[in-house]
């Protein structure tokens, strides 16, 4: 284990208030569920974590591009449930969101979540027939450069290519190498080869589509580096990246604009969703 590297990506380590977080989290998901006229556990596939919540806009978000927001948790922990409240900004500005589910590691491999999500992707496609926006923080950060890099009709031939348009990764990470070195590797089990073929940095890039990559400005170097480096990967090659660092956030905190309508993160999304 390199001592290091298990330090920079330990985020809850790094933010020692991370449990008050994750209950005010809870508690506002549970209340945005309370509320909403929510469609909950709606299934995609064979487990009790394959399913998607969605949260039906305010006004008519019908002709509107979908929104999907993907959890994190190092792809081992969190759900869905813990997020809801996530949509409330999308929702005010007139964007359905659905939230999606996954089987964690080490009961899967990354590259089976990878799988799942596509299958949820598929699944919101047959039944709304509407392009996408996907969001995601942390592991879903990386979950959805993955969606958005996916070759959809190679994946199924009755969807069509640029079904998700846009994607838009809060933390994300995008080459999973330096996992290899941590101690949470228990957990993921990746070994050279898997790392690097769950790393959408060096899938062929998304050309002509469009990503934001943005990290907390108090996030570990590691962190950033990572923003960095899928924008300077995926930026020659003709993705329309934008990438930057939100001043005063930290891993967990960068989140929280999700819930506003008015910030700059949920506009930034409704315009990467207006544009497709």
């Amino acid at each position: 284990m390199n001592a290091d590297l298990d330090a920079q990506y330990n985020n809850r380590a790094r933010v020692p208030d991370h449990p008050a977080i994750f209950e005010r989290w809870s508690k506002a998901a549970a209340a945005y569920r309370a509320t909403s006229r929510a469609e909950l556990g709606v299934p995609y596939g064979q487990t009790v974590r394959h399913y998607y919540d969605v949260f039906p806009a305010v006004g008519d978000g019908r002709q509107r591009p979908l929104v999907v927001f993907i959890h994190g948790g190092y792809w081992r922990s969190l759900d869905p449930r813990m997020f809801s409240h996530m949509a409330r900004g999308l929702n005010a500005r007139g964007h359905d969101v659905a939230l999606t589910g996954y089987d964690l590691c080490p009961q899967v491999s990354i590259l089976d979540i990878i799988a799942q999500q596509r299958r949820a992707l598929a699944a919101l496609w047959r039944r709304f027939g509407r392009r996408m926006v996907v969001a995601g923080h942390s592991a879903g950060g990386h979950l959805a450069a993955c969606m958005l890099a996916t070759n959809w009709p190679d994946y199924d031939r009755d969807l069509p290519p640029a079904m998700v348009g846009a994607a838009y990764a809060i933390s994300g990470l995008f080459d999973l190498s330096p996992l290899l070195a941590v101690s949470m590797n228990e957990d993921l089990r990746l070994d050279a080869a898997g790392a690097l073929a769950a790393s959408p940095q060096f899938w062929a890039p998304p050309a002509g589509l469009a990503m934001d990559a943005v990290v907390g400005g108090d996030e570990s170097e590691a962190f950033l580096d990572q923003t960095r480096a899928i924008a300077d990967a995926w930026r020659p090659a003709g993705v329309a990246m934008r990438a930057g660092a939100i001043p005063g956030t930290n891993h967990f905190t960068v989140l929280d604009p999700l819930e506003d309508a008015s910030s700059l993160m949920t506009a930034r999304i409704a315009q990467l969703a207006r544009a497709l």
